[in-house]
């Protein structure tokens, strides 16, 4: 039996959460796929899957095995690279994450011309809301938005977002317009409801030399930044987002900032890969490339560096 391509189907079955996920994506049946994994299994002389009719489990046995077979393939996949001659000029296959809307607003941008620019590079764009992990997901690049926590990634820092409170010209003529964090304790407000939902929103204030919370009871809660926007914009309550969420409706009259002089501190943007030994070209390039003409695009959003 061909090992490596073995081990390359477990991995993709795994990464996948089922062997007909993974059949879908590899263009395999799944009597052909659920074979070569059994093969594999027998010539180890142990269970590696837990196979159920809606998901699969590694053993401890699998844990370990897949651990391993991910760096074999990794150190297999980087020589072929090499030999291919990525890493003596830029081509092959880019694989980028950013998240949904800055990705469609930012990034996408950057990457059309930057395959102008490189006719024989291919970019594979994951809008993600979620942090993928880079390795294990095979992914180059990410565009992470707020504090590093991963200090095993090489980050590349391209600017930073000012986190706003914003609502509609008619909301705040009904309701009169905050002027202390405090005022939104009796104000209806949109909230944005997912993994990272807050529970409560954080200013800051010169007066009181430190943060000030201001604890939600949202009147609406959505599960996506733009309906959060679009909420706000129809006067169903006060948002608060990154400025990039807003910043086409605030240009266009149909939200107002409000409470700028109590906004937290700026949040980073960096562009982040894995630390992998030798860098393929395609990867120095796009770090190139891209870094400048986001820090371009971040600091032509109005006013976005008033606060440090």
């Amino acid at each position: 039996m061909d090992r490596l391509e073995a081990m390359a189907l477990l991995r993709e079955a795994v990464d996948r959460g089922s062997l007909s996920a993974a059949g879908r994506a590899l263009h395999i049946p799944v009597p052909t796929l659920s074979r070569k994994i059994s093969e594999l299994e027998a010539r180890l002389g142990t269970r590696l899957l837990v196979r159920t009719t809606r998901s699969l489990a590694l053993t401890d046995a699998g844990e370990a095995f897949l651990t391993a077979a991910r760096r074999i393939l990794h150190e297999v996949e980087t020589a072929e690279r090499e030999a291919a001659g990525e890493f003596a000029e830029p081509k092959g296959e880019l694989v980028l994450t950013a998240p949904i809307q800055f990705g469609r607003l930012h990034v996408l941008p950057t990457v059309a011309d930057f395959l102008d620019e490189f006719s024989d590079i291919n970019v594979r764009l994951v809008l993600n809301d979620r942090n993928v992990h880079l390795v294990d997901d095979e992914v180059d690049m990410a565009v992470r938005i707020g504090p590093l926590a991963d200090s095993a990634m090489v980050a590349t820092k391209v600017g930073a977002l000012r986190i706003v409170t914003a609502a509609s010209p008619a909301f705040l003529d009904r309701h009169g317009v905050p002027t202390a964090p405090d005022d939104l304790r009796d104000r209806p407000v949109v909230a944005v409801d997912g993994p990272m939902a807050q529970t409560s929103w954080h200013f800051t204030s010169g007066e009181r030399g430190g943060p000030i919370g201001v604890k939600l009871s949202p009147r609406l809660a959505v599960t996506t930044t733009e309906a959060a926007a679009d909420a706000a914009i129809l006067g169903i309550g006060i948002v608060r987002l990154l400025h990039y969420q807003v910043s086409e409706a605030v240009e266009a009259g149909r939200l107002r900032l409000v409470l700028e002089n109590a906004e937290p501190a700026l949040v980073p943007v960096h562009l982040v890969h894995a630390t992998r030994g030798q860098m393929p070209l395609k990867l120095r390039c796009f770090i190139d490339f891209a870094a400048r003409r986001l820090r371009e695009r971040l600091n032509r959003l109005p006013a976005n560096t008033h606060r440090s």
